[in-house]
């Protein structure tokens, strides 16, 4: 199994260079993506692939049910990262729809730590719980709270220090929420864009 992982790098690097020959050493030399994607750690949720993007092209950050919480060092040391020292113009906040972190946030089992990992989002879901209980059915019940869960994480990026700091040093940056569909494979923009402190303050009232 691992031996047809390592062939398989060895074919993908191959391929790559005979491409472009110049492929690695650009990687070498530098690191300056213009996208920052926050996404869910589902093996079925590939960053790059999704955007078609190569090796180099976006800085990703992933996690259970792609959270940005204020408190989490892991997330703000990246996010930190991201904004000040790479210096990117768009962080893209990207759920699916499916997720199994969502669903397991709404959930009456006990699953141990995870449960205070996902209370944000158990959060959300009583903030808009009288949208949620007049869904058709379980499945849109759960489509749309991932949708509610990336526009708060959006909310999130859009309040948290390093990005107020970026937006008034007149740093470009713009937080995107998106939701993507395994079933086919395409993007949904969530139409909460914020680009600045008075998109926030329209969007979200903060």
């Amino acid at each position: 199994m691992l031996d047809e992982l390592l062939d398989n790098n060895r074919k993908w690097a191959r391929q790559k260079t005979e491409i472009d020959p110049q492929f690695f050493t650009r990687l070498v030399n530098q690191q300056t993506p213009e996208y920052f994607w926050i996404g869910c750690a589902d093996s079925r949720v590939p960053a790059n692939e999704i955007v078609n993007l190569d090796p180099g092209e976006m800085f990703v950050h992933r996690n259970v049910a792609n959270l940005a919480p204020q408190q989490d060092a892991n997330y703000l040391s990246v996010l930190q990262y991201a904004v000040h020292v790479l210096k990117v113009k768009h962080v893209l906040v990207v759920g699916h729809y499916g997720c199994g972190g969502v669903r397991t946030a709404i959930e009456s089992t006990d699953h141990g730590l995870i449960d205070h990992w996902l209370s944000p989002i158990r959060e959300v879901a009583h903030e808009h719980r009288h949208e949620l209980e007049a869904c058709e059915d379980d499945t849109i019940m759960l489509d749309r709270l991932c949708e509610l869960n990336v526009i708060a994480q959006v909310r999130n990026v859009a309040t948290n220090p390093i990005t107020v700091a970026a937006w008034r040093s007149g740093q470009p940056l713009s937080i995107h929420g998106w939701v993507y569909s395994i079933r086919n494979g395409l993007v949904t923009d969530q139409g909460v864009t914020v680009s600045n402190l008075q998109d926030r303050l329209e969007i979200f009232d903060v």
